[in-house]
């Protein structure tokens, strides 16, 4: 093992060993939003969908909102990390551990959102035993389960390398005795000979060949689920790649997030550089003038459409007594922000960019929600009822306790993976070895040096 290697490990093992008070505070808060969500789920099951905002009107509301956003998120990072790894991106390689986990995990929280939305659970069975190829809802189900297993079959290629090089070197570290059994385990007796080490390389290139395309089929389908349905506000050819945009554009969001708390948290100033923020900044600018060319083109066409239902759909989003300041948020925060903190050099920083990724995150979630509740609450027929409890969608607590359920066990998961693997592939940067950012600085460099820029 190169010294390189070993400064590697002797940093980012001490990160797998028993964890300190603050993981444990952090986690302890965390699993407090998850009860409270646990607590909300009861309600909801003794209760039924009473107690929640969704009425015969408006159907969907916040979980099919967070489902359509966890999902892009985790296909967006499985497109980038399969091009990250095809196109044998050496700088690139610090990220991709970042981008499998959060790729893995939100796939995982993401369908039980759906859940949540029936209101006969145990009819759902049915799905399976009566399915109809010719619905788009069957697509998307068989879509997300084969792109599970393909992302957590992926995963696990990924770490292999890794678990070896802990199991090879665990008696040099302070792990507790399940830990080195597992280490053994998953590392499936590699040793990097140049036989595995091929014969891993070609697995993991097929995986990523495979996983780039099923995630755009797959987040295409749940547009097309959209898409197909004659109703005003869905009925849209451009549908998938706008999803598939918007998917993209918060996969690099969520990158830029996830970078900054792990090179605070984990001391990587020399791994995770300037020039990485740069780069993912540079990406969200691209995907800020994408996203928003494709907004403006949905907007103005709908602008000038004459029928009835699509004036009175459009005046929703524009109104400001209805949707039109969340309408104008959204704008802001994706559209306008990324893009001036990238065009204004006096803004180019760490802190604006993360800032800037949080607004695009919420901007997204914003935009998910734009398109499910105002197209609901415009129906082709008039509703007799006057009732703002059955025209109007507002969610209610057991709804936001649930969502935000799903985020807090998302992280709880991110660190829990974090303590059985290290956060960035040690071997895999080791392998590179040219490992040059921007094509000028080597890994053993960038070990020496507290920053780039």
């Amino acid at each position: 093992m190169s010294d390189t290697t070993q400064t590697l490990l002797n940093k980012y093992t001490r990160f797998l060993e028993k964890p300190n008070r603050s993981w444990y505070i952090l986690m302890g808060v965390l699993g407090l939003v998850v009860l409270l969500g646990l607590y909300a789920l009861i309600q909801q099951i003794v209760h039924d969908h009473i107690v929640t905002g969704m009425r015969d009107n408006v159907v969907w509301g916040a979980y099919i909102v967070n489902f359509i956003f966890l999902l892009g998120v985790s296909y967006a990072g499985a497109i980038i990390s399969g091009v990250f790894h095809l196109g044998r991106i050496d700088w690139g390689k610090p990220l991709i551990r970042i981008i499998e986990i959060i790729t893995f995990i939100t796939i995982l929280i993401g369908p039980v959102y759906i859940l949540l939305c029936i209101g006969r659970l145990d009819r759902l069975h049915y799905l399976f035993i009566y399915a109809r190829i010719q619905s788009p809802i069957i697509w998307d189900l068989f879509a997300v389960m084969i792109d599970l297993v393909l992302c957590t079959f992926y995963l696990y290629l990924t770490f292999i390398k890794d678990f070896s090089l802990m199991h090879l070197n665990a008696d040099k570290y302070n792990f507790s005795a399940w830990q080195k059994k597992l280490f053994k385990f998953l590392s499936l007796g590699y040793k990097g000979t140049e036989n595995q080490k091929k014969r891993l390389n070609r697995a993991l290139d097929i995986m990523a060949a495979v996983i780039i395309p099923t995630a755009v089929v797959a987040y295409s389908l749940l547009a097309w689920l959209f898409g197909m349905n004659l109703k005003e506000g869905w009925h849209d050819s451009l549908f998938a790649p706008y999803f598939i945009v918007s998917a993209v554009f918060s996969g690099f969001a969520i990158i830029m997030m996830l970078m900054g708390i792990v090179r605070k948290y984990f001391d990587a100033a020399s791994i995770l550089t300037d020039g990485h923020f740069n780069f993912i900044a540079y990406g969200m600018f691209i995907m800020a003038l994408i996203f928003g060319y494709f907004t403006f083109s949905d907007y103005i066409t709908r602008w000038y459409n004459t029928q009835e239902a699509t004036s009175e759909l459009i005046h929703k989003y524009l109104a400001l007594d209805q949707y039109g300041y969340m309408t104008l948020t959204m704008l802001l925060f994706t559209s306008i922000i990324p893009i001036l903190v990238v065009a204004v050099p006096a803004l180019r920083t760490r802190t604006m960019y993360m800032v800037s990724a949080f607004l695009v995150l919420v901007g997204l979630w914003m935009f998910r929600y734009l398109i499910i509740v105002p197209v609901l609450e415009t129906p082709y027929i008039p509703i007799v009822s006057t009732d703002p409890a059955v025209i109007k969608y507002t969610a209610t607590w057991v709804e936001w306790a649930l969502v935000a359920a799903g985020f807090a066990g998302a992280i709880m998961l991110y660190m829990v993976i974090l303590k059985v693997i290290p956060v960035f592939p040690i071997a895999e940067m080791q392998e590179s070895h040219t490992f040059k950012l921007f094509g000028k600085y080597s890994i053993d460099k960038l070990l020496s040096q507290k920053d780039f820029s």
